[in-house]
């Protein structure tokens, strides 16, 4: 297929690779399978950074957004409008975008002149106040609203009253792999001939993977040679808060439990051709998530799509896609349940087989190429339906149409200004003046910033440690023979007076 009448440029606004998280793989995906089914249309991506630093995006991204800088969504939306852009395709999740709720996003939609297709990958049952807002300005901004999964239409037509005529199902977008044997793909991972167990995707709490691993002493009870394969790094948000302390966990669990011969951790961010192989060894594919929000599941999609037997808790993405004989269900939080479904599939290897086709037929309506047929009729239906009422007609913007902002906050002096003892006093210009040393009441100030900092959401490994440097420093200053705090430390840590002033007590 050639074009999408009347649409020459696309862009594409959301998460995107290198950036490690689904929503960028997806944006990424339906990206290049929009560019090969429609090649006389220019596919242009503006992404939203998290790093300050950004990422080193290939040619396509014209545009970067800060996630927490609102001035930033009015430029891209000024960009966008100069660009004679025909359409937006906007992925949406609450969690990438700058704001309440994620609401700096709308100031960008608010501005835009061109016909906007969101992608909604999260809709939720009980939204808070701030979220239903979002999604209620979200619904009405946009052209028209893809949803993946039925439950997600039922949720926005009877929760978020969107309407009908107004939302595409198109499910999530797979790569076209062979229907194959496992037994191809296993000598490439020295697995040959052992049962292959496969979960995989970004790591965090949420995946439920340690009810997996408490699951495996009774499936080896009865196949010893079995392999659980988990891959995927740790999602890039949680290494940050928290390091790797729930893959620790996790591998801590697998030796409590006698099966680490048994669990194979692959802790890396694979490329989608080598995750296709992986996934071709799986002869089950386990997705044990722990709650049931879950509208859409791109690494569920994949294996699914490819023809893996899955065994899943009943989410509500899964629990659409695994009836009538298509994968087996399992309760939350139940160990003894995924090993009992392991097995009668590990046993039953008709009914495996059975399950893996009929995935796999299914899956064929999910493949990249025709989920890209899917979007360029939502594009077409959008250009066709879209109106300029209520949407300025230029991006020029006097001085009083611009929102007063605060800029977006930065901590480099902070940074700058302290060490392991603490903050110092006085700065020369923007450099520390260790002549002046420490006092006591600038680190009380200090550990103030910092714990307000960590409350409102800005917290950091590197801030944490800040705080706890400010802390150990009033620890130290206090006296407890006098009952009273010091307040002047010299750079080479004396204190320079037995008892501080009042403005330090």
């Amino acid at each position: 297929m050639q074009s999408v009448s009347g649409i020459r440029k696309v862009a594409f606004l959301g998460d995107y690779l290198p950036r490690k998280c689904g929503i960028a793989t997806f944006t990424t995906d339906l990206r290049c399978a929009m560019a090969a089914e429609f090649p006389a249309m220019q596919c242009l991506v503006v992404p939203v950074n998290d790093l300050a630093e950004g990422y080193d995006y290939p040619a396509e991204v014209r545009f970067e957004i800060a996630e927490q800088d609102l001035p930033s969504y009015l430029r891209a939306a000024d960009f966008l409008n100069i660009t004679d852009v025909d359409v937006i395709c906007l992925e949406h999740e609450f969690g990438i975008f700058g704001g309440p709720a994620g609401s700096h996003v709308l100031a960008l939609l608010r501005e835009l002149r061109m016909p906007i297709i969101t992608t909604l990958h999260t809709v939720l049952r009980e939204p808070n106040p701030e979220q239903r807002r979002v999604m209620r300005d979200l619904i009405q901004l946009s052209t028209r609203l893809v949803v993946m999964s039925e439950r997600g239409r039922e949720f926005l037509r009877n929760i978020h009253q969107a309407p009908e005529t107004k939302i595409d199902l198109i499910p999530h977008g797979i790569p076209d792999m062979p229907f194959a044997d496992p037994n191809y793909f296993k000598d490439e991972f020295n697995v040959a001939g052992k049962q292959v167990l496969l979960t995989f995707g970004l790591l965090s709490p949420n995946k439920g993977i340690e009810f997996a691993l408490r699951a495996l002493p009774d499936i080896i009870r009865e196949f010893p040679k079995v392999v659980y394969i988990v891959l995927g790094q740790t999602h890039p948000h949680l290494l940050r808060e928290e390091g790797e302390v729930y893959r620790l966990s996790l591998e801590r669990l697998a030796k409590d439990l006698g099966v680490q011969k048994h669990a194979v951790f692959f802790n890396r961010f694979v490329e989608v051709e080598e995750l296709m192989r992986f996934i071709g060894a799986a002869d089950i594919y386990l997705t044990p998530y722990l709650t049931e929000a879950q509208i859409t599941s791109g690494t569920l999609a994949y294996a699914f799509g490819a023809g893996n037997a899955v065994v899943s808790t009943p989410y509500w993405h899964a629990a659409e896609l695994l009836t009538a004989q298509r994968g087996k269900l399992v309760p939350f939080r139940d160990a003894r349940a995924i090993a009992a479904a392991t097995v009668e599939l590990l046993r039953d290897e008709p009914l495996r087989h059975t399950m893996r086709k009929n995935a796999y037929k299914l899956g064929r309506d999910m493949v990249w190429s025709r989920v890209a047929q899917l979007y360029g009729k939502s594009f077409a239906q959008a250009r066709l339906e879209h109106s300029f009422v209520g949407r300025k007609s230029s991006p020029i913007k006097t001085l009083d149409e611009q929102p007063g902002q605060l800029p977006q906050l930065k901590l480099d002096h902070l940074f700058r200004m302290s060490d392991s003892t603490g903050i110092f006093q006085h700065a020369s210009f923007t450099v520390p003046n260790f002549a002046e040393g420490y006092c006591t009441d600038d680190n009380a100030r200090a550990l103030v910033l910092a714990l307000m900092l960590q409350k409102l959401g800005h917290g950091s490994p590197r801030l944490a440690t800040q705080a706890a440097a400010y802390a150990a420093f009033l620890n130290h200053a206090f006296d407890r023979g006098r009952g009273r705090f010091r307040n002047f430390m010299s750079f080479d840590r004396h204190w320079l007076e037995e008892v501080g002033s009042e403005d330090c007590q």
